[in-house]
């Protein structure tokens, strides 16, 4: 199905079971413990071994020889691999570094062996026998005194760097202008489930029961890797314990089980030990970012620059700050910059929001700061510099893929796009109202409650809405069941209920009548999940291939009343409902017309150039009050609110989840998470969640999120937007500007922690 007009009305509009809030149907499984995680797949292959990996004690060097004796010895060994003896591998193309580390080192822990035993006890013990001799080599850990080395083309599909107007000459003569830089850390993933696999080779076919969350991208990259064929690997992802970006691609657990059991040629697990996953795996790079701001008195922006950078390994990306910057606020001048510098820390890669997140973390504290000098209110500050339209849109890089946009097509990209649909200004309005914005006392530092220093604080939520290719396989069977196939994952956010009730809204039966099956590559390809591109683009593939299910029951429907000479049946005015197909007096049960051998379609949504005459996002308002102590400078969040508008919310329940854990994550952001470099060595210290500190229960209080009525049929034949992420942007500056509102004191350096308050708390306790 190609999605190329706007959507007009179609069975999803019925609203019977999609946009309902549905209890996830996978609840139970996980809850229960039964729900089949990587790691826990003892059913699926017999006599599996354990591997252990062996991590790089170096950040940059090389291997001068490798003592592997004593581990070969050691009680249950059955092989080790190492890059001497596992064979030509090849670098997959969504790496930056290769995830089999030797002789050369790329950075600390990268994988320099696997050690496989019968047991994982005896796997860890033969590891740590293993005697590695380094040569060290000199390398680059600091982001603050590395120059970047340039501005990347691209940035996740964008411009790295743009230029609209004058903005030098219109920043000079702006009557208010505001001049910082903002700093924000490395951050972790730190998902509940570490990356783990179980890999088995039947001759030369191989299979992975892995935690990944684009399985089509592991497919290739695992072929590229190894050098096979696509079509000799299967990789199964049922569930996944989070993922957040860290999961999107191929790692070390994956391959190091695939080599193990070739090299053992029985089923070897893996799974990456905690400590290894901030080194070994990808994590979101610290950003510098500075940000210039002139506008007239009357509060109107002329003239806008955002330039961030951040470092990542050669041929890494950047950590793009500044991209949502282009697209936020009006005026006329503008400029924004996305700059990586090289460093030799572990690969820095997509987290939660990229880009957006960490952008708008220091975005919306200046804006705040800007309000401030020109003595408006940040709310009615940021809604006088709403806008309907993009005011910095240039052509998109040219693409090396054949089906991408034309160099002539580019030349009609239209300059300053208008936004499908923008409220942005209804989410202040809405939120300023629930939250009781008109009672935060415009002085920081002067409402107390005991010993608690309290403030208020808002921030703009924004992040693009993306559509990705997405397919899907749909099965009726004689008892009208409907069985739903795509190679889509769920990680946390819900996709097996979205999925089952767009389903069974299509093909009117009750959503205990449909069968998700997910995460297997032996599935239709759909759109993975990332991004928060998954939800509404794999429900709009199942919405394809239900659009032709539907079309083969009502054919069905039509030949058998024609073979009792019954009237014709109206395929056009057919009505799908109670397990049945309708048309004017005539009904028939889908399990009659699928009869024993089922009816099958398989479909593939196909999105055209919608994205480029209107430019889609997703908007929202970020309410925060905190509590900071006037002694200790301990900061409390107090409560928190968020009002988004994100097209149609498939599952208000599922999406509220999605939305209170990315406003955590942004709570983590602003008060405590920062991967500590070691810039002697080149490694992140507090690499386990003994030292990474992340938000627990007892530091979350009450959350309230509201989603704005609001469809996009722009987006969608599902009319829906993501929403996974929008809840992260913004946040953390939500805090900040409530810390300050609260005590007087302007943090520009996250994460806030007391230490960066207390000098300049005030003085009366």
């Amino acid at each position: 199905m190609k999605f190329d007009t706007p959507a007009t009305s179609n069975p999803i509009d019925q609203l019977k079971v999609v946009g309902q809030p549905v209890s996830r149907i996978d609840g139970p499984l996980k809850t229960t413990g039964t729900a089949p995680y990587a790691y826990d797949r003892y059913d699926v292959v017999p006599n599996q071994a354990y591997g252990y990996v062996l991590g790089s004690a170096i950040a940059k060097g090389r291997i001068v020889s490798m003592n592997l004796a004593a581990a070969k010895a050691s009680p249950g060994v059955i092989t080790i691999v190492t890059a001497e003896n596992a064979g030509k591998l090849a670098k997959g193309n969504l790496n930056t570094a290769l995830l089999l580390g030797g002789p050369e080192i790329q950075h600390y822990h990268q994988a320099v062996a696997v050690v496989v035993a019968e047991t994982f006890e005896q796997a860890r013990a033969a590891a740590h026998l293993i005697h590695v001799n380094y040569a060290r080599a000199k390398g680059l850990f600091d982001l603050t005194s590395e120059k970047p080395k340039g501005t990347p083309k691209d940035v996740f599909g964008a411009a790295g760097e743009t230029s609209v107007g004058n903005f030098d000459k219109a920043f000079s003569a702006a009557p208010v202008r505001l001049d910082k830089t903002y700093s924000t850390a490395h951050e972790s993933h730190s998902m509940l489930e570490p990356h783990a696999t179980v890999a088995a080779w039947d001759g030369d076919q191989l299979t992975l029961w892995t935690s990944n969350q684009m399985i089509d991208w592991g497919v290739s990259d695992m072929a590229l890797t190894l050098s096979i064929p696509k079509e000799k690997i299967r990789l199964i992802s049922s569930y996944i314990g989070g993922g957040f970006g860290a999961k999107l691609f191929l790692r070390t657990d994956a391959l190091m089980a695939a080599l193990a059991a070739r090299a053992a040629r029985r089923p070897v697990k893996v799974a990456l030990q905690r400590a290894l996953v901030p080194n070994n795996t990808v994590h979101r790079s610290a950003t510098i970012q500075r940000i210039k701001i002139g506008a007239a008195r009357d509060g109107q922006i002329t003239a806008i620059g955002h330039e961030s950078w951040s470092g990542n390994l050669p041929g890494g990306g950047a950590e793009a700050g500044a991209v949502q910057t282009r697209a936020l606020y009006a005026g006329a001048n503008r400029m924004t910059s996305n700059r990586v510098a090289t460093l030799d820390l572990p690969e820095a890669n997509a987290m939660r929001a990229p880009n957006e997140a960490p952008g708008l973390a220091a975005l919306e504290i200046a804006i705040d700061e800007m309000a401030e000098k020109l003595g408006m209110d940040p709310i009615e500050f940021r809604i006088k510099n709403d806008t309907q339209v993009v005011p910095d849109s240039p052509p998109k890089p040219a693409s090396n893929d054949p089906q991408s946009e034309k160099p002539q097509d580019q030349e009609k990209h239209n300059p300053h796009p208008p936004f499908s649909i923008r409220q942005l200004t209804q989410c202040f309005q809405v939120g300023a109202e629930r939250f009781g914005w008109n009672k935060r006392n415009t002085k920081p530092g002067l409402v107390r409650d005991g010993r608690w220093l309290v403030g208020m604080g808002v921030a703009s939520a924004f992040r693009d809405n993306i559509v990705a290719k997405s397919a899907a396989r749909v099965k009726l069977d004689k008892r009208g069941h409907v069985t739903v196939e795509t190679d889509m994952t769920d990680i946390g956010t819900g996709s097996y209920t979205i999925i089952a009730q767009t389903a069974a809204e299509m093909m009117g039966v009750p959503l205990e009548k449909v069968t998700v099956r997910l995460g297997d590559s032996s599935f239709p390809v759909s759109a993975g999940s990332g991004g928060q591109w998954g939800g509404n683009s794999s429900t709009s593939g199942v919405y394809a291939a239900c659009v032709k299910l539907r079309e083969a029951v009502a054919q069905e429907a039509k030949t058998q009343l024609a073979k009792t000479q019954q009237a014709d049946f109206n395929i056009n005015d057919a009505i799908f409902a109670d397990g049945q197909i309708r048309s004017g007096s005539h009904s028939i049960s889908l399990g009659e017309l699928a009869g024993s051998k089922g009816l099958v379609a398989e479909d593939t949504i196909e999105f055209g150039d919608l994205d480029k005459r209107y430019h889609q996002s997703t908007f929202g308002a970020h309410f925060v009050e905190v509590g900071v102590d006037a002694a200790t400078g301990e900061t409390r969040v107090r409560r928190m609110l968020a009002v988004c508008a994100a097209g149609r919310i498939l599952n208000p329940k599922t999406a509220r989840s999605q939305v209170i854990g990315a406003m955590t994550m942004g709570v983590g952001a602003a008060l405590m998470e920062s991967l500590e470099v070691d810039k002697r060595f080149g490694y992140f210290v507090n690499h386990d969640l003994a030292g990474y500190e992340v938000p627990v229960h007892a530091d979350i209080p009450h959350q309230e999120v509201i989603f704005l009525d609001e469809t996009d049929p722009i987006s969608s034949p599902m009319k829906a937007k993501g929403v996974g992420e929008l809840g992260i942007c913004g946040a953390a500056a939500a805090v900040a500007n409530a810390i300050y509102n609260a005590t007087g004191v302007r943090v520009r350096d996250y994460p806030i922690t007391l230490d960066k308050l207390i000098a300049k708390m005030p003085t009366r306790v």
